[in-house]
């Protein structure tokens, strides 16, 4: 049976073991690693089957300059599950939750830069149709994607959604 909950400090080379081989390079265990270290503000997912870690998920800060005006909220990435658990549900299971968690925290928006027929399931849209953009040009427009938790505070609010800069440093 699946658990989902906090990573813990003895998780950190499965977690890293789970996104290089779903990715299939370092590239996002790099980043994640180096987020661990920087951003305490991050919220952190794994899928636990019987003491394994099958999956991971990670939730961080992404803000938007709206005017005179800045909202924070969290964006999704990555979300890996190993190969050989894959369409069991698992990376669902961690979107869902961790939504959960940020709705409970009272974050009001999280951004994806993902497949366009995988998040729209758990309520993400295009984040073009809330006036939101990404920072980083050439991402498809139905590929860039919002959640909006909390419509009173995202009233309003357009503009450039800006990612830590862990995301432009990871090589």
């Amino acid at each position: 049976m699946i658990t989902v909950r906090a990573e813990s400090p003895g998780d950190a080379r499965y977690v890293r073991t789970t996104n290089e081989e779903a990715f299939g390079q370092p590239m996002e265990a790099d980043l994640v690693e180096r987020l661990r270290t920087t951003c305490r503000e991050r919220l952190s997912l794994v899928a636990d089957d019987a003491g394994a870690v099958v999956g991971h998920i990670l939730f961080r800060p992404v803000f938007i300059k709206s005017g005179e005006r800045s909202v924070a909220g969290m964006g999704l990435a990555p979300m890996a599950v190993l190969p050989g658990r894959q369409r069991e549900g698992i990376g669902s299971t961690l979107v869902r939750r961790g939504i959960e968690i940020l709705r409970e925290r009272g974050c009001p928006f999280i951004v994806v830069v993902g497949h366009p027929e995988y998040y729209p399931r758990f309520g993400f849209e295009r984040a073009s149709g809330h006036g939101l953009e990404s920072q980083w040009q050439g991402i498809p427009d139905e590929a860039f994607m919002v959640l909006v938790l909390d419509s009173r505070a995202m009233t309003g609010v357009r503009g450039m959604a800006k990612y830590r800069d862990e995301f432009n440093e990871v090589e």
